[in-house]
C-alpha cells in the first residue's frame, strides 16, 4: 500500500484536449519523491534539447511531493518546472499556500502539461475528475477577479486556484504563477509558459484524505513543534516581523542594495524597516497550509489617492528592496501598491524592480530619454513613475514597456550604448537583494543555481558564523561542526555550501518550507526525518535524502548542458568584484575574482563533476542511479 502519495500522475495535452493518468510503481517514487526531481525526470525524458520555451513542446509540470498535504507543519509547498523563457535553462519555482495539498487530496501527485490550446482554457479537477473549460471570458482579467469568477462558476468557495494574470498572458518573461492571490511560484517566467499554452488557471478541490502510515506520530511531532513556535526566536521573529526583519541590519551595515546596486547605503533605510512597516501599513499576518508560524504579511491602505487591497497580502523583504531602495524609493505605501499591482498581474517583484532600476540608471546616464519612456520622468526616487512602469510592463505596452518585459539582459542588448554595464544577472535572471560581498556563500549559490541567481538555493552564511549559530548547533548530523566567517571564500566555505545546497534541494523536492526547519526555524532535522518516515512508512535516512537532492542537482546540470550552458555561466555580476561605494562599508568588501573562480572549480570537484567543464562524470551518474543520462554527457 502506498502512503503519502496517490500513484496518479495526470498527463494533459492542451492541443488535443486529451488527458490520461499514469500509475508509477513505488520504486519510481522512492527514487524521485516528487517536486523538482520528478519534474526533471520528465523534462529530460520527454523534451527535446533546444525546445522553444514558449512553444507547445515545452512541458509545464506541477509537482507536490510524497509528503505534501499531510498535517505536519510547514510542508505545504509544490514545484512548478518548465524550460524558462527568461534564462533558457531549467526553470523551477516552489510555492506555499494551499494549492499543492489540495491537488494531492484531489487525487494526483503531479500534473504534466504539454501542447497549447487554440483558445484560453482553465482546468477543473475534483476528486480525480478532470474538465477542460473555456476561459475566454477570463482572459485579460486580474487575479482577484479571475478567482472570484471561477469560484462563482463552480459554486464552491473551498476551491483552490492557481493562475496567471495579464503579465503571464502577455508573455512577460518574468511572469509568475500564483495561488490564493499571494503565494507565488516566482522567478524564471513560468507564468509566461502557462500563458503561451493559453492556460489561465487550474482549479482543484479534494475531499479525499491522504493515507498516512503513522498519523499518531505526525500529531505528536506537530504538537511539539507548534508548542515551540513562539519560544524559538527565529520562528517568533518570522511571525512578528516577517522577512522585512532583515532590512534594519542591512541598512545599518551599509549593504542594502540601492540605486541599481551602485551603493549599499540608503539614507532613508529606516523608512523601510519591519518596525516602520508594522506601525504604518500592516493589517495582520497569515500563513500557509498546516503551518503555525504565520510569516505572511497582510497590508491595507485606504487613502483618497492610494488604496491597497489586503487580499493580495503584503510586500516581503525582496519586494521592499527591489521596488524600494533599489529604485531610490523610501515610501512603504507606494511599495505596497507596487506589490499589489505585481500580484494582480502575476509579475515577479525582484525582476520587476531590477528592470525598472536598470531603466532608471539608463535614463540617468542618457541612454534613455523621455521619448523612450513615453514622457515619464524615470528618475530614481520617482514613485509615481515606478507604478506607471509596472502597468506598461505587465501590459507589454509598445515601446519601453514591451522592451523591459523581455528582462534586463535582453533589454540591455537592444538598448546598446553600454547598457550592459548596468544589468546584474546570472544566466539571464536578475539577482536577488542579498549582497554576496557580505555573504559569500550566497554568491556561490547565485553563480551555481541551475535556474539563475537565487537567494533560496541554500541557507545563508550568518547561520554558521560562530559556535552559537543555529546551523552549528542543529546540523552536526551532516558533519557541520565548525563556524565559518560569512565573508570567507576558502575551501571550508565551499564544502559547507555544497552540503547546504543539497540539503535545501531536498527541502524543495519534498515541499518543505525553508522557514520551518533548521537552520532557519523551529523544526529540527530529526523531527523532519520522523515526519517523512511517519508519512511514507519508508525507513529512510538523511543519507538517502541527501542523495536524492544530489540526484536532482545533477539532472538539472545535465538539462542545462543540453541547452548550451557551460562553466562560463557559473559566475557573478562584476559589481561584486568591486568595493562598496558610500556608507559604512565604503572602499571595502570586493570578492577576489581569482578566489571565487578557484572556489567554483573546487565545488565542481566536490560534486564529482569535471573540474574544467562542470559536467557530471560518468561515475557520479552511476552512483546516483542516473546511468540513463550517460549518453547526454558524451
Amino acid at each position: 500500500m502506498s502512503y503519502g502519495y496517490t500513484r496518479n500522475i495526470l498527463h494533459i495535452n492542451l492541443s488535443t484536449k486529451k488527458h490520461w493518468t499514469e500509475h508509477p510503481p513505488e520504486t519510481f517514487y522512492r527514487i524521485y519523491w516528487g517536486g523538482r526531481a520528478l519534474a526533471l525526470y520528465y523534462m529530460l525524458k520527454e523534451m527535446k534539447p533546444k525546445t522553444d520555451p514558449l512553444s507547445p513542446d515545452n512541458l509545464l509540470i506541477f509537482a507536490p511531493s510524497v509528503i505534501t498535504g499531510t498535517p505536519a507543519p510547514a510542508i505545504p509547498r509544490y514545484t512548478v518546472c518548465a524550460k524558462s523563457p527568461l534564462t533558457g535553462a531549467e526553470g523551477e519555482s516552489e510555492a506555499g499556500g494551499y494549492w499543492g495539498p489540495e491537488l494531492k487530496k484531489a487525487g494526483f501527485d503531479a500534473i504534466i502539461i504539454k501542447g497549447s490550446s487554440y483558445y484560453p482554457v482553465y482546468l477543473w479537477i475534483k476528486d480525480g475528475k478532470i474538465e477542460i473549460k473555456d476561459a475566454t471570458h477570463l482572459w485579460g482579467k486580474d487575479t482577484g477577479t479571475t478567482q472570484r469568477i471561477i469560484k462563482e462558476e463552480l459554486a464552491d468557495d473551498k476551491i483552490r486556484i492557481v493562475q496567471i494574470g495579464p503579465a503571464g498572458e502577455n508573455l512577460v518573461r518574468f511572469a509568475n504563477i500564483v495561488n490564493e492571490l499571494k503565494h507565488f511560484n516566482g522567478r524564471n517566467g513560468l507564468g509566461a509558459v502557462m500563458g503561451s499554452k493559453k492556460l489561465k488557471a487550474i482549479a482543484v478541490r479534494g475531499t479525499k484524505p491522504l493515507k498516512i502510515y503513522d498519523p499518531e506520530k505526525i500529531r505528536e511531532v506537530t504538537k511539539e513543534i507548534t508548542k515551540r513556535v513562539m519560544d524559538n526566536p527565529l520562528s517568533r521573529d518570522l511571525r512578528e516581523l516577517g522577512t522585512p526583519a532583515v532590512v534594519r541590519g542591512f541598512y545599518e551595515a551599509g549593504c542594502l542594495p540601492s540605486y541599481n546596486w551602485t551603493t549599499g547605503y540608503f539614507k532613508e533605510g529606516k523608512n523601510l524597516t519591519a518596525e516602520t512597516y508594522n506601525r504604518t501599513i500592516l493589517k495582520g499576518t497569515k500563513g500557509c497550509y498546516a503551518c503555525p508560524i504565520r510569516c505572511k504579511r497582510v497590508v491595507e491602505i485606504n487613502e483618497p489617492d492610494l488604496k491597497v487591497d489586503p487580499s493580495y497580502g503584503g510586500p516581503e523583504y525582496e519586494t521592499i528592496v527591489s521596488l524600494g531602495s533599489l529604485c531610490g524609493i523610501s515610501d512603504l505605501k507606494y511599495i505596497a501598491k507596487a506589490n499589489e499591482l505585481c500580484n494582480k498581474y502575476t509579475m515577479d517583484t525582484i525582476s520587476t524592480g531590477m528592470v525598472i532600476a536598470f531603466a532608471m540608471q539608463c535614463y540617468k546616464e542618457g541612454l534613455l530619454t523621455k521619448k523612450d519612456t513615453g514622457g515619464i520622468e524615470l528618475t530614481f526616487g520617482n514613485k509615481e513613475a515606478m507604478l506607471k512602469m509596472i502597468e506598461k510592463i505587465a501590459h507589454r505596452e509598445f515601446g519601453l514597456g514591451a522592451l523591459l518585459a523581455q528582462g534586463s539582459y535582453i533589454a540591455a542588448q537592444r538598448i546598446g550604448k553600454g547598457a550592459t554595464n548596468f544589468i546584474h544577472q546570472v544566466k539571464g535572471q536578475e539577482i536577488p537583494m542579498h549582497d554576496p560581498r557580505v555573504k559569500t556563500g550566497v554568491g556561490l549559490q547565485y553563480a551555481l543555481a541551475d535556474y539563475g541567481a537565487d537567494h533560496m538555493k541554500a541557507a545563508h552564511d550568518p547561520f554558521f558564523k560562530d559556535k552559537d549559530s543555529v546551523g552549528i548547533k542543529e546540523m552536526k548530523g551532516l558533519g557541520i561542526l565548525e563556524p565559518i566567517s560569512p565573508t570567507d571564500i576558502g575551501e571550508k566555505k565551499v564544502a559547507l555550501f555544497k552540503l547546504l545546497d543539497i540539503y535545501w534541494t531536498v527541502f524543495d523536492i519534498l515541499g518543505v518550507c525553508d522557514f520551518g526547519y533548521a537552520p532557519r526555524s523551529v523544526g529540527t532535522m530529526e523531527e523532519l526525518l520522523e515526519i517523512i518516515r511517519s508519512v511514507t512508512g519508508w525507513r529512510t535516512t538523511w543519507f538517502e535524502l541527501m542523495k536524492l537532492g544530489e540526484r536532482s542537482i545533477n539532472m538539472a546540470r545535465i538539462f542545462n548542458y543540453r541547452e548550451g550552458f557551460s562553466s562560463k555561466d557559473d559566475t557573478l555580476p562584476e559589481v561584486f568584484f568591486r568595493n562598496f561605494k558610500g556608507g559604512p562599508l565604503d572602499g571595502k568588501g570586493a570578492i577576489s575574482k581569482k578566489d571565487f573562480q578557484k572556489a567554483i572549480r573546487l565545488r565542481y570537484e566536490l560534486m564529482g563533476w569535471d573540474a574544467d567543464t562542470g559536467i557530471p562524470t560518468t561515475s557520479k551518474l552511476i552512483e546516483l542511479g542516473l546511468d540513463w543520462l550517460i549518453n547526454e554527457v558524451k
